[in-house]
């Protein structure tokens, strides 16, 4: 047969087999009540096979998870010691027993929603056939038949799966709904129902609700506000009352109108409830956040990258490594400090466009754990400058320096020179100063760390060498790019302040690199480990004798050095730290330590920029640091005592003011631990009689000679003998 023949062939019979779109309008309308009954048959057939049958594929809730539903109110997170911290997502919902939600308020819902609530369980045959012919009769979707009950398990279960609005979604609802009406009493699922139902302006339950819309709590509400809330259900948007007052009030008037025909409320009471004006708060409502710890927001950002469906499991709790009288003391120290160096940048006669900035981490040197974390001001949401902004860390990059020296040989006795510097680079000569350009001489390195000598620490490194320095970091935990080029023994490679932090750990706790955590779990409502991170392993990255002499030269740092704003604050205890300061002093650190924690707080502009002329990592940053660690941490009493030092070390008594053995007449003497071989073996010859505040012993008896002369001579004696000695 001719192709054109066989179109027209099959056109013929298209047409005699189905009628055209209009007519068959028209046969439907003519016959709308067989079609209904029709329907209606097919749908309670598929109805009853529902009620006994299964929820599909993912399978039906538990009867025990039945019982145990609560509507979430957004999750929540906790510290090391299961306190509470805040919510995963900001869900405004306020859970209240239905004992707490008058009787006019229930009778409202019921006479709107579901006015035979307490007779059915949980199908009402009569909507479902009711909603059926008029749907049909209508060709489309104008009348539901979803009963209270329903409603709790579309609302609950089944608000997490994805069927769409298909049959199989309103079947396997239906048997949900027979789950729930067989495990929970009419009362139970009433308050479920009041506590899930949406109510417009992103508030879920009468509660949030109600101090949304009228200030005040569900049991304070009026009849007529009560009924107000109960009309909402229909079009939370349609009929609010605080954008649509007019529209909003029709609709709480109908509402009176059915609980008077529900036998709720006596006519007179419909006529005087309906003439009273709603009063609407002028503020919306939001869950109290004011307080919520800063770290939130890195906790919900590493939940969504780690599990971004948690919600779905419904109330899920967060189980944090941070501590919550930790993270309070950091948010009030970053926080205030933050206010004090916007305020030094302003006294300093510079306009600021934007306020600083800070960031801070704790962690326990010993695991890793993270114990507080303050990502910034929260100027720009989602950026963590503790994790992510990569600034220079200037001077307290240098024990990395010292670590390299440690592990080359060196002692923190060995002497080096304070003194102008040259490095040859290419065809052009580096000459770095030393903060205010002042010079001690040849010091020790302890001396020359605790007073920040740049020229010692540039020296020192062209010694050992900067790649050495560069592998001292890395092995510590620096992970950010690092050039091999001399300026890189000031700190001139930027870095973060959670690695800067976390590298510090193994000169605390033996020369183990740890690894950040700060969350250690998630579970389900039902206790159910969704996910978890188990501490791994600290890695031996440090000669263990090393890190007891970094700590030492630390200690001298915060106890002499740079970060004596540290004591003066009142901090004590044992305590090892180095401060640090950019080229024009765009960015202030400091990091310190104890047995049980490590910490480093930074302070600068998003836009760098310089903070006040002589600003220091001891002026503006150790303070909060010192304010963080008094108000938020305490020892252990198993930890107050200071490091021990490593098994294998030789205790000698030196002269600290130059590294040998102490002789009889120094003025200073102090225990020191070295390395077998790496001890001093020569005894001071620089101390060799009495100090000037010392009587002269060869003096002829009875003669004493006047103590403006005595220290006069005693005096130029020193001098000459530390010329010719250095």
């Amino acid at each position: 047969m001719p192709l054109p023949n066989l179109r027209a062939r099959l056109a013929y019979l298209r047409q005699r087999i189905r009628p055209t779109a209009e007519p068959a309008r028209v046969w439907a309308r003519r016959h709308w009540r067989s079609l209904s009954a029709l329907a209606a048959a097919c749908l309670v057939v598929l109805a009853f096979d529902a009620w006994l049958g299964t929820c599909g594929f993912e399978g039906c809730p538990s009867r025990s998870e039945v019982r145990a539903f609560r509507p979430g109110e957004g999750g929540r997170i906790v510290d090391r010691n299961d306190k509470f911290l805040g919510r995963i997502a900001l869900v405004r919902r306020v859970n209240v027993p239905l004992q707490n939600i008058p009787l006019h308020v229930r009778q409202a819902f019921l006479a709107t929603e579901d006015r035979r609530f307490y007779q059915h369980n949980g199908l009402d045959w009569r909507g479902l056939l009711r909603a059926t012919a008029s749907n049909v009769r209508h060709l489309g979707v104008r009348e539901g038949f979803s009963t209270i009950t329903m409603q709790v398990a579309r609302n609950s279960f089944l608000v997490n799966k994805r069927y769409g609005r298909t049959m199989r979604r309103k079947l396997i609802e239906l048997r949900l709904t027979r789950l729930i009406e067989n495990e929970l009493s009419k009362d139970q699922i009433l308050e479920l129902y009041l506590n899930l139902i949406y109510l417009g302006n992103g508030m879920n339950g009468v509660e949030a609700a109600s101090r949304d819309l009228f200030g005040k709590s569900v049991e304070q509400l009026t009849v007529s506000e009560g009924a107000m809330l109960a009309a909402l259900p229909k079009g939370p948007s349609a009929y609010t009352p605080r954008d649509h007052y007019e529209r909003g009030l029709r609709r709480r008037n109908l509402v009176l109108s059915l609980m008077e025909q529900a036998g709720y409320l006596t006519h007179a009471e419909v006529e005087a409830q309906s003439q009273v004006a709603l009063q609407i708060s002028d503020d919306e409502w939001r869950p109290d956040t004011g307080n919520e710890p800063l770290a939130l927001d890195a906790v919900r950002a590493l939940i969504d990258s780690i599990r971004p469906d948690a919600l779905k499991d419904g109330d899920v709790t967060v189980y944090t490594t941070l501590d919550l009288n930790a993270q309070r003391a950091a948010d009030r120290a970053v926080l205030n400090q933050t206010t004090a160096v916007t305020r030094e940048t302003q006294y300093a006669g510079s306009h600021v466009k934007e306020a600083a900035q800070g960031a801070l981490v704790a962690l326990d040197p010993r695991n890793g754990d993270i114990r507080a974390l303050v990502g910034g001001r929260r100027s720009k949401r989602g950026f963590n400058r503790a994790f992510n902004a990569r600034r220079q860390p200037g001077s307290a990059f240098k024990p990395f320096v010292y670590a390299a020296a440690m592990r080359a040989g060196m002692t923190p006795v060995t002497l080096v020179d304070d003194e102008p510097v040259e490095v040859q680079q290419g065809r052009s000569v580096w000459r770095p100063s030393n903060y205010d350009d002042t010079y001690i001489g040849t010091i020790t390195l302890e001396k020359a760390l605790a007073v920040s000598s740049n020229a010692a620490a540039v020296r020192i490194s062209q010694t050992v060498g900067i790649p050495n320095v560069i592998l001292a970091a890395r092995r510590n935990g620096i992970s950010s790019p690092l050039s091999s080029y001399p300026a890189m023994a000031l700190g001139a490679g930027a870095v973060t302040p959670l690695e800067l932090v976390a590298a510090y750990a193994p000169f605390g706790n033996g020369g183990l690199r740890v690894h950040p955590r700060l969350v250690r779990r998630i579970e389900a409502a039902d206790g159910t480990v969704l996910w978890s991170a188990e501490i791994v392993r600290p890695d031996s990255v440090m000669d263990a004798r090393d890190a007891y002499q970094i700590t030492t030269m630390l200690r001298g740092v915060v106890d002499n050095g740079t970060a004596r704003t540290i004591r003066e604050a009142g901090v004590e205890g044992p305590v090892a730290g180095k401060t640090g300061t950019t080229n024009n002093a765009e960015d202030v650190w400091f990091v310190g330590y104890t047995p049980t924690l490590v910490a480093g707080v930074w302070f600068g502009y998003d836009t760098p920029r310089p903070i006040a002329p002589h600003a220091s990592g001891g002026h503006l940053a150790a303070p909060a640091w010192a304010d963080f660690y008094r108000n938020g941490w305490h020892e252990p009493a198993s930890a107050t005592d200071p490091w021990l030092p490593p098994a294998g070390m030789t205790a000698r008594v030196i002269d600290p003011s130059n590294g040998m053995l102490a002789g009889e007449w120094c003025p200073e003497r102090k225990r020191e631990y070295f390395k077998p071989g790496t001890e001093p073996t020569e005894i001071c010859n620089v101390h060799t009689e009495p100090m000037p505040d010392e009587p002269i012993l060869d003096a002829p008896q009875g003669i004493r000679v006047p103590d403006p002369v005595r220290r006069g001579i005693n005096g130029i004696g020193s001098v000459l003998r530390r010329i010719f000695r250095f």
